[in-house]
């Protein structure tokens, strides 16, 4: 480990009676003027230290909200911005940064998290989850999520973004809670509620790219790098000159939503977009300073990283050669079950589309481990087949595989009833950790679609150009829904009234059953290699063995739509039938399956998954 610069809290934040500090990072900026524009108006001029920071203390505020600028000097003139590390933009991402208490009369305090290996992780979009899109109104809904049986709170990102309609990919204050979701003091009390009914929460964070619009980092340093480019827009400089003011900058933003939001983890987006070549790479040093918070505050708090790398080295620990993080995303999984139940061979799905794809994704999480890979043109990936499928989190839907098709298609329009049971079934008892995308439980129509509320039209042109791009990959005809309009935005959000009837109804206790099995059977609880097996059989069957101690489950899967498959292959003893997809309660024409079997062959029907168990 490097030894840590002596850095003190950046951005605003007051001292009591009045006082207020300030911190800004300019190192290269002549001078910095404080401007304060509420509750007084005032001129102030801060002291710069030899790492680059500007600072000061003022006094005298008099009761109200405080509101403010910083004024740069530089060779090209004079500016004045918001904050980088603005904890509140009330007046949008243009305008005056505002000073926020960071109190909070928390009643959590005898939280102490949920293990990673028992996560069952529900991501959700803040804006299109309820009707009024704010935290407050999520808080009426954890009782039904708890009764789901997830235990984790996957929130997109929050960070103010321009408008009011955004994935929050878009973020350009990244300590700032957007306000139209309800600011800090609102995702507070929804950290603080789900706390209270035995939730996690981990927030998606963005630390590879800002959005464009209302981002003026540029004005005070060299936060961007000119060597690197992500998809989109410039990439953070973390390892050229000055890039220590800039890892610092993201470090204690870290630091920041983990402590004061007492949240119990991050999701890093697109970690493969954060360029560093440096001897000590900025996701190691931000794995090192979670684990300080960690042993000071005295519960877990977890690193997930996105990555479409498949390399290892991610969540390998330190001690061994890695960076030491906690989990990852694995789409492998995804794309596996998805080209099975779809046939879509475009795209990045080129590369899958076989049972065996699947197998391999149960028994070693990446399905690419070194191979070629048609989509990419080259050998892709590593092994990962050393560690435990806890520290793999994976899907069939979240925001990114439906969002990213042209017309935000679930899966739910995509497949048949009993397809989505089957990939349910598919993804809940798989070896690694489930994440459920808002509304896949009850089988919900609503597209989500790709969505934002810009300034500039000029960059609204851009957008909507980028997006078609995009979509050019998959061959999909036709135009997207405007990103623009509200409309797009609206017909996103949930509709929470199927939920209560008919197959969506079903639907919702086909997984809450399967999520009961996945806590209370051992054998699904243990995420170990050496726990699994996976065989195929008959063409379009997949079984799945799972061990712990003295228990076996076997999960029994057909992924033909009009086939049955037969199997056989039965490893002796007694066993008891826990779950059929076939019966009639999961809407099922009803099931020939034995209760209990003794190894004759079983005949598993078309789109068909049964679970049978066994004690020795």
């Amino acid at each position: 480990m490097l030894q840590r610069s002596p850095v003190g809290r950046i951005g605003a934040y007051p001292l009591g009676e009045g006082r207020y500090r300030f911190s800004v990072w300019a190192p290269l900026v002549e001078r910095v003027e404080l401007k304060l524009t509420s509750p007084v108006r005032r001129l102030i001029p801060l002291t710069q230290d030899e790492q680059g920071y500007w600072q000061g203390e003022v006094e005298g505020i008099p009761p109200g909200p405080v509101d403010y600028l910083y004024r740069l000097h530089t060779a090209a003139g004079v500016v004045e911005r918001p904050d980088p590390a603005s904890r509140c933009q009330p007046y949008g991402v243009h305008g005056p940064s505002r000073v926020v208490d960071p109190h909070f009369d928390w009643q959590d305090q005898g939280w102490k998290g949920i293990p990673l290996s028992q996560w069952i992780l529900y991501e959700l979009h803040v804006g299109t989850f309820t009707p009024e899109g704010t935290f407050a109104a999520i808080i009426p809904r954890l009782p039904q999520l708890v009764e789901l049986g997830v235990n984790v709170l996957e929130l997109m990102p929050v960070a103010q973004f321009p408008g009011e309609r955004n994935w929050g990919y878009d973020g350009v204050y990244p300590y700032a809670v957007q306000t139209s979701y309800g600011g800090a003091v609102g995702l507070k009390a929804l950290v603080n509620a789900c706390h209270q009914q035995g939730l996690a929460v981990v927030l998606d964070v963005v630390y590879n790219h800002l959005g464009p619009e209302g981002n003026y980092l540029g004005d005070f340093g060299p936060y961007f790098a000119d060597k690197y480019r992500t998809p989109w827009g410039k990439a953070m400089n973390f390892d050229g000159p000055y890039s220590d003011g800039v890892r610092e900058f993201f470090l204690q933003n870290a630091e920041y939503w983990l402590e004061e939001f007492h949240l119990d983890g991050l999701r890093l987006d697109a970690v493969h977009a954060i360029y560093d070549f440096s001897a000590y790479p900025f996701l190691q040093e931000l794995a090192e300073r979670v684990d300080a918070l960690e042993a000071r505050t005295g519960w877990p708090r977890v690193l997930v990283a996105e990555s479409d790398l498949n390399d290892v080295r991610l969540i390998t620990p330190r001690k061994q050669g890695g960076y030491g993080l906690d989990a990852q995303w694995c789409d492998d999984f995804h794309h596996s079950v998805h080209t099975l139940l779809t046939g879509e061979k475009t795209g990045y799905y080129q590369d899958f589309g076989q049972l065996e794809h699947l197998a391999k994704a149960y028994r070693e999480s990446y399905v690419y481990s070194g191979q070629y890979s048609r989509y990419r043109a080259r050998r892709h990936g590593n092994s990962a087949v050393s560690r435990p499928g806890s520290q793999f989190v994976i899907c069939i839907q979240n925001h990114d595989q439906v969002g990213n098709r042209m017309l935000g298609e679930r899966l739910s329009q995509l497949t048949s009833f009993a397809g989505l049971k089957l990939a349910a079934a598919a993804l809940l008892l798989a070896p690694m950790l489930p994440l459920l995308f808002m509304g896949e439980e009850y089988g919900e129509v609503a597209p989500f679609l790709y969505f934002i509320s810009h300034g500039d039209p000029n960059l609204v042109k851009a957008v909507r150009q980028g997006r078609c791009r995009e979509f050019s990959a998959f061959a999909w005809r036709g135009e997207p829904p405007d990103p623009q309009a509200e409309e797009t935005f609206l017909r996103s959000k949930l509709n929470w009234e199927l939920k209560e009837a008919g197959h969506h109804q079903v639907l919702w206790k086909w997984y809450q059953t399967l999520i009961r099995l996945r806590k209370t059977q051992p054998a699904l609880q243990h995420l170990e290699r050496e726990g699994v097996e996976v065989e195929l059989f008959s063409g379009s069957g997949l079984a799945l063995h799972r061990r712990q101690g003295s228990q076996s489950l076997l999960a029994l899967f057909n992924f033909s739509p009009d086939q049955p498959a037969t199997y056989t292959d039965w490893q002796g003893g007694s066993w008891e039938k826990l779950l059929d997809s076939h019966e009639t309660q999961w809407l099922g024409p009803g099931s020939s399956l034995p209760a209990k079997s003794q190894g004759d062959p079983v005949e598993v029907p078309p789109y068909g998954v049964v679970v049978y168990g066994q004690n020795r």
